[in-house]
């Protein structure tokens, strides 16, 4: 239990540590970082455009590719480019309100990306699985609401656990143990009683994160009983590769956040959390645009047809 008679003083500044213990390294680190973040903007970018002037991939799947591409330049952009700040020029400091307002954009990034996740594995579902109705069920119309409706809802839904962060107090500490305002370290800073808010986080996490995974795994389980029941292994072959980039994007995405948050204890494993939360956060927005790309004959078709027309 916390020793509630505290001195009565209020905070004016997190520090975030970062990668502190790499502070000899931290300008190999700034460039890495910086390369990473900047193929990963430019990659994503150019999904977007190929999206969307190529008339062959104006499709759903490609809709929601596009989709996913336009939350993966804003999701890492949240928190890397403070991480960089703080590399090169070691400035550490963040403003409590800061601090908030950074955990709500991460956050919310997140939550819509695990809803666009779910909603893309409904899509192949209906594609392969009802084929007949694929146009009219996933309309155009259709497909806007629900990538609409995955960003409000992540933005809708994030405010209750950040509003509740946001009414805790924070008197004395004032060292957070990450690159970016996370969950776990502000609460182990907070002089209030987090018992509550640590279960109301809790229960958030497990029902975003197992709900849009129940939905993406009975879909999937659909999609592969009507792929076995297809006649020849060229037409069971066709279908599974146009689930493939998914699948592989699902396993890395899903990977990493459930460990990362369905634990009931976290504190033992701060810091492991700060090093495997690069991957959701930094390596995965590198790797989706390039996983849809080199996986997929359609939007590599597309690239080259754009690649010889700028040649």
């Amino acid at each position: 239990m916390k020793n509630y008679k505290y001195n009565k003083t209020t905070i004016t500044e997190f520090r975030l540590s970062g990668f502190s213990n790499f502070r000899r390294m931290g300008h190999y680190l700034f460039v890495v970082i910086l390369v990473i973040y900047i193929v990963t903007i430019t990659t994503n970018v150019f999904i977007i455009i190929i999206v969307k002037i190529e008339k062959r991939l104006h499709k759903p799947m490609y809709f929601f590719i596009g989709g996913l591409s336009f939350i993966e330049i804003w999701y890492p952009s949240v928190t890397v480019p403070r991480l960089l700040w703080s590399l090169i020029l070691n400035k550490l400091s963040i403003s409590p309100a800061g601090c908030i307002i950074q955990f709500y954009f991460h956050f919310s990034f997140g939550v819509a990306e695990n809803f666009l996740l779910a909603i893309m594995a409904v899509d192949r579902y209906v594609a392969i699985c009802k084929p007949l109705r694929y146009t009219l069920i996933m309309n155009p119309a259709t497909c806007m609401k629900l990538l609409v409706g995955s960003w409000f809802l992540g933005f809708s839904i994030v405010f209750v656990p950040c509003l509740q962060l946001s009414n805790l107090w924070f008197c004395s500490k004032t060292e957070i143990d990450h690159y970016y305002c996370d969950f776990d370290p502000l609460i182990r800073l907070s002089c209030s009683d987090t018992s509550s808010v640590q279960m109301s986080f809790f229960v958030f996490a497990c029902f975003i994160i197992f709900g849009c995974f129940l939905v993406i795994s009975l879909s999937y389980i659909f999609i592969l009983q009507t792929i076995m029941a297809f006649s020849t292994s060229s037409s069971r072959s066709k279908a599974f590769s146009t689930c493939a980039s998914h699948l592989i994007v699902v396993t890395l995405f899903y990977g990493t956040t459930i460990f990362m948050f369905i634990r009931p204890n976290h504190s033992d494993l701060l810091h492991l959390n700060k090093i495997i939360s690069i991957i959701p956060s930094i390596v995965t927005p590198l790797l989706n645009p390039i996983i849809y790309t080199l996986r997929n004959q359609e939007v590599k078709n597309a690239v080259k047809k754009i690649v010889q027309n700028l040649s």
